[in-house]
């Protein structure tokens, strides 16, 4: 008997009520349909009735034939430089996962700082630290490397899902999961959809907000609330586990299961320390980040790390491709039909005489807390991210200010849910807290990011001179 899924027709059903509906005074035809086919495609989005890539071709066809855009303009966006960087990275991490690396590096972090419980809370920070800036897809990075990894810790331990979960399980998987919700924050190259928040900087205000201006502006906060969260989440958690040996003693195990480093492993950290440095001194020779990731890839294929067929066969790179390259076209559908330009003439009309300063905190608690009815955070960023940007771009607030918050909130507000994102969806998933409890922490995790960015990051970002 054949199941249809009825759920994938009501963004279609959605956007003909809207087709419905006058558009608002002062927007014309061409932008309303922009915004209703942009709308839908998130709605598709949000209810995963259908794959993300899926729905995000059906918006850029009913736009081709609405007239909306010119097939040449809806293919721009496959084409354009931020959607190859997430592309090369996600290959890159990807090679990264297969010759053991990645495993490898969060065994030894585990090994050097895992002494104790919350040592092995820190162990899990520095390994998402160390492998932030390399490993694009957050979900690869926590679910696929670290996670797994956290959760034979947890057994070790004897904490298992069903039996004893408070006594480290649950301190450990909360603490990865927003381990890896800050490193997202802190790097372009450390969640897939942050450069759709880069590409907004360009559009909005013509400043290329890039790997190392990104970098910058998040160190000092991030470092700080990843030195922080261990013990902060030992507050919420009743880990009660005593010695620790057995987990040492296991980890020494796996590390040695590894065997020594290979050759692949060695050219495999040269390579990502070239272009970390690279990215980080592109003051001094002006290659672009996304041409050091292409060559950082073209390496590992002349050094045969990685084979042409491993790459082809990474379907989350290419799939990647088509799902942000679509959407970075229909948001820039709606500003060239005037839709951005609309809304941010009518909010800042609305919020005139409020001090910029102000408007800024405001727009950016909005931002942070409407992350409660979306169900992904790229859904969120592409829904809100730019324009809550234009917004702010009415005021005289420095833009790197503006444009560096609504950056760093995007990942970090994912700490409000237990659906937010593959790798928290993961953590919760094993089992180690209930709902209530997580949300419950969340929510004052979601304190603690605020103040911590707040107090830490405004004076950071005055001494670089944002603020």
């Amino acid at each position: 008997m054949i199941k249809y899924n009825f759920r994938a027709f009501y963004p279609l059903i959605f956007g003909i009520i809207l087709w419905t509906i006058k558009s608002p005074s002062g927007l014309d035809e061409e932008a309303y349909t922009m915004f209703i086919v942009f709308t839908s495609t998130i709605l598709s989005i949000l209810i995963k009735a259908i794959p993300m890539s899926t729905s995000v071709l059906i918006g850029l066809l009913l736009s081709i034939i609405t007239n909306l855009l010119s097939l040449k303009d809806a293919l721009l966006g496959f084409g354009d430089s931020t959607t190859w960087l997430v592309v090369i990275a996600f290959l890159i991490s990807g090679v990264i996962i297969d010759t053991g690396l990645g495993k490898r590096i969060a065994l030894i972090c585990i090994k050097v700082l895992g002494k104790t419980l919350t040592g092995l809370g820190y162990a899990i920070c520095a390994s998402e630290l160390i492998l932030g800036p390399l490993v694009p897809s957050n979900t690869a990075r926590g679910g696929g490397i670290i996670a797994p990894i956290v959760y034979s810790m947890s057994r070790s331990l004897g904490s298992e899902p069903k039996k004893n979960p408070g006594i480290a399980g649950e301190y450990l998987h909360l603490v990865g999961a927003h381990a890896n919700l800050i490193t997202a924050a802190m790097f372009l190259t450390g969640m897939a959809a942050n450069p759709i928040i880069s590409r907004a900087a360009l559009e909005v205000y013509g400043i290329e907000f890039g790997w190392t201006t990104w970098a910058l502006g998040s160190i000092i906060p991030g470092l700080i609330g990843l030195a922080g969260l261990p013990i902060f989440l030992k507050y919420f958690s009743n880990s009660t586990i005593g010695s620790i040996e057995n987990i040492r003693e296991d980890i020494k195990l796996k590390i040695k299961e590894l065997g020594p480093w290979s050759f692949r492993e060695v050219a495999m950290v040269i390579i990502l320390l070239l272009m970390l440095i690279l990215w980080i001194t592109k003051s001094f020779h002006n290659i672009g980040t996304t041409t050091v990731s292409l060559f950082g890839l073209v390496m590992l294929l002349i050094l045969n790390i990685a084979t042409w067929d491993q790459l082809v066969k990474n379907y989350k790179a290419w799939d990647t491709l088509i799902w942000l390259g679509g959407l970075l076209t229909l948001a820039t559908g709606l500003k060239s039909t005037g839709f951005i330009p609309w809304i941010s003439e009518s909010m800042n009309t609305s919020l005139q005489g409020v001090e910029p300063f102000t408007l800024l905190i405001l727009l950016a608690i909005i931002y942070f807390y409407s992350m409660y009815v979306f169900s992904m955070l790229t859904a969120h960023i592409v829904a809100l991210g730019s324009t809550i940007m234009v917004v702010a771009s009415g005021t005289d607030l420095n833009p790197f200010l503006v444009i560096g918050i609504i950056a760093y909130i995007s990942s970090l507000c994912g700490c409000l849910t237990n659906y937010s994102t593959g790798p928290v969806i993961i953590y919760f998933g094993n089992g180690y807290s209930k709902p209530v409890n997580w949300f419950k922490i969340g929510f004052f995790v979601s304190i603690y990011h605020l103040l911590t960015w707040t107090l830490f990051g405004s004076m950071w970002w005055k001494y670089i001179g944002w603020f």
